[in-house]
């Protein structure tokens, strides 16, 4: 896992049943191009979050491949529709390999 990744998210807690709620998410990341060369000359090895997700109860509410042009710390903001009580999975695939996931919980009010 890439040292300094930090996944946020911003959800609410509650909502009624069809809501559309906001989501609204920042993970922390370099994001190298690997287009780049360092002081030597050598050049900067491609390190991006390539793929982003987001489902809900385990169905698909956003799926994103993200390519070199992304930039430093995306950003997503969207809206899901959200039709009864459950979870929120938001799901950050990095091309090292590692995967950096965050849940969040949605009551009914």
């Amino acid at each position: 896992m890439a040292e300094g990744v930090k996944p946020r998210v911003k959800a609410p807690k509650k909502a009624a049943a069809g809501e559309t709620v906001t989501l609204k998410t920042l993970i922390s990341h370099n994001m190298e191009s690997g287009q780049r060369k360092n002081k030597d000359g050598s050049v900067i090895p491609r390190s991006i979050i390539n793929r982003f997700t987001c489902e809900f109860n385990g169905k698909s509410v956003i799926d994103v491949t993200m390519e070199p042009a992304i930039s430093t710390n995306p950003y997503f903001e969207f809206e899901a529709v959200v039709p009864e009580a459950g979870d929120f999975k938001f799901t950050w695939y990095d091309d090292d390999g590692s995967v950096y996931e965050e849940n969040k919980t949605v009551a009914i009010a």
